[in-house]
């Protein structure tokens, strides 16, 4: 992998993770929601089940999906149903009192499960690392170190990212303090806009 690939591949992944996706309004909902360090699992979830996801398509199951796409689209559904889930949650769940110090009631594996949950429930990402990781990495030369590189970068920019998210949505949590119900609300909201946008515009 030259230096001009690695960075046309840099070029890409943060292009991906300038744009909102469906994680990213996730971490942004729970940070208006639980603060920042909560948010720390759930980016630590997304990560691991990116890492996951990257090992299995490019060293097992490259081309079942190509071959599946049934599968593709059962993934596509459970991500929607897991979203509407996350949203009746938050929009039942009582606000969060930013001038408190109270604990919120939810635990820190509870936040990891939801992180790795939508990541891993995402087809973009199961269709992602096929489609991108091969194009960068010379199959001729040491292959294994070129996917560590590559997957290690993901990694990284993806969590700082998220957490970067997260830090920007706690802030803007200071202008909606007078009303922390109408928090939960459009974060509910948002996520269901998100299930219908994805029912309607993913198809295999």
């Amino acid at each position: 992998m030259l230096p001009l690939e690695y960075f046309i591949y840099l070029q890409i992944i943060l292009f991906l993770f300038i744009t909102p996706g469906t994680p990213r309004i996730v971490i942004i909902s729970y940070s208006m929601n639980y603060g920042v360090k909560k948010c720390i699992w759930v980016a630590l979830g997304d990560i691991s089940a990116n890492i996951i996801q990257a090992t299995l398509v490019i060293f097992v199951i490259g081309s079942f999906f190509s071959e599946h796409p049934i599968f593709l689209i059962l993934l596509k559904w459970i991500g929607i149903f897991y979203l509407i889930y996350l949203a009746y949650d938050l929009y039942k769940s009582r606000p969060k009192n930013i001038n408190s110090k109270e604990i919120i009631q939810k635990s820190f594996f509870s936040f990891y499960k939801d992180g790795f949950l939508v990541a891993g429930t995402s087809p973009k990402a199961w269709m992602f690392f096929p489609f991108i990781f091969p194009q960068f990495i010379n199959f001729n030369e040491n292959y294994i170190v070129q996917f560590i590189i590559l997957l290690t970068t993901y990694v990284i920019l993806d969590f700082v990212s998220l957490i970067g998210y997260a830090i920007l949505a706690n802030n803007l949590i200071a202008w909606l303090k007078t009303n922390p119900k109408i928090i939960n609300t459009i974060s509910a909201c948002v996520l269901i806009i998100i299930a219908i946008i994805i029912v309607f515009t993913q198809q295999f």
